[in-house]
This record gives C-alpha cells, structure tokens and sequence, in this order.
C-alpha cells in the first residue's frame, strides 16, 4: 500500500505537510491517536517507534487494550449506477455482491 509504514507490526499512514515541510505518519487501528513527525524515512521509523512506544506504554498503565476491534461490518454509501454496475460484475463473477465487495477491497488493500 502506498504511502503505509509499518512500526512493530502495527501500520501508520504517511503524508507530507508542506507547511513544516516534514512528513507525518499517524498509526491507524489504534484505540487513540498516535503521531509521529520527520523529514526523512529514517527519522519516520525512528519518531514513529518512540510515539508508539509512548501510546503503549501508556495503554498499559491506564489497562487499556490499544488496538481497536472491528466487527467487519460497515455501511457504504454509493450511487445507484454503481450500486447497479457492481451488482452485475458480482453475479458475473459468480458471487453474492457482499462476496464481490469484500474481494475487490481486499485486492485494493494487499496490494
């Protein structure tokens, strides 16, 4: 995935702020936030483990489980025409459109 580092198997989305002219990563899945600040990978891997070890560390003293759970279930919002055009491709394909949903996000995710 693009723009995704990951940090002690835990994974943090990565953008550019041009207004510091430093990159930010923010761990996703987490049960607060976690952020971290640099202007070069190296220093992405080495502030993003001292934040996380900070958010951890903290989980574990206030006996908090940092890592959110997901349910697996969410709601989509799309037009009808897409609703329409995904609908055909999953029976195309073989499969229930809840089938033909999961596989596309989860192509769109690993690779």
């Amino acid at each position: 995935m693009k723009n995704v580092m990951t940090i002690n198997g835990i994974q943090a989305v990565i953008n550019y702020d041009p207004e510091i002219e430093m990159f930010r990563g923010e761990f996703v899945g987490l049960n607060g936030s976690a952020d971290f600040y640099a202007s070069d990978v190296a220093g992405l891997q080495r502030e993003g483990l001292a934040s996380l070890t900070v958010f951890l560390d903290e989980c574990t003293k206030r006996g908090i489980e940092p890592r959110k759970k997901f349910s697996g279930k969410f709601v989509l919002r799309i037009s009808p025409d897409v609703h329409e055009s995904a609908s055909i491709a999953a029976a195309a394909s073989g499969e229930s459109l809840n089938q033909w949903v999961s596989q596309v996000i989860k192509e769109a995710t690993y690779a």
